[in-house]
């Protein structure tokens, strides 16, 4: 895959947008929408199953949680739909004028706003692709889950 099209991929911080769950191409939202035609009107029988089978006690649950990640619309931080809350790299990759914040001159910085579990991840991310290229880093990351 060429840098312009993982430019469509990848989130500036280096986060694969199509392994988000809100993402409308990616594979949460795909396979979502494809258990909930496989399961087709199972509501009937998770409640008789609940009478032998305690787990299907939650399936208005699991079904409502399987109906948001269906409903998965952003099209990535790169388009504006960032979904992080006070995210400063959203904003700041396009002040700075770079694609990734690893090719920012302030890079690692303090913009982030992230937690201290992401910002771990986006440094690392950030780190390895400024050794390898953003080419190979994508063909390592692609098939990682994005909550692992």
């Amino acid at each position: 895959m060429n840098y312009n099209e993982i430019l469509h991929i990848l989130a500036p911080c280096g986060l694969n947008c199509r392994k988000c769950m809100a993402n409308a191409e990616g594979d949460i939202r795909h396979h979502s929408i494809r258990l909930r035609e496989l399961l087709g009107s199972f509501d009937s029988y998770a409640q008789r199953f609940s009478r032998f089978w305690p787990v299907f006690e939650n399936y208005r649950q699991f079904k409502a949680m399987l109906e948001h990640f269906t409903a998965g619309e952003c099209r990535g931080c790169r388009h504006g739909d960032c979904k992080y809350p006070d995210c400063g790299v959203a904003k700041c990759y396009r002040d700075k004028g770079v694609d990734f914040c690893f090719q920012c001159d302030e890079f690692p910085c303090d913009k982030t706003n992230f937690d201290e579990n992401l910002k771990a991840r986006w440094l690392a991310m950030n780190s390895r692709m400024k050794k390898i290229g953003v080419e190979t880093y994508f063909e390592e990351i692609k098939n990682i889950p994005r909550y692992g």
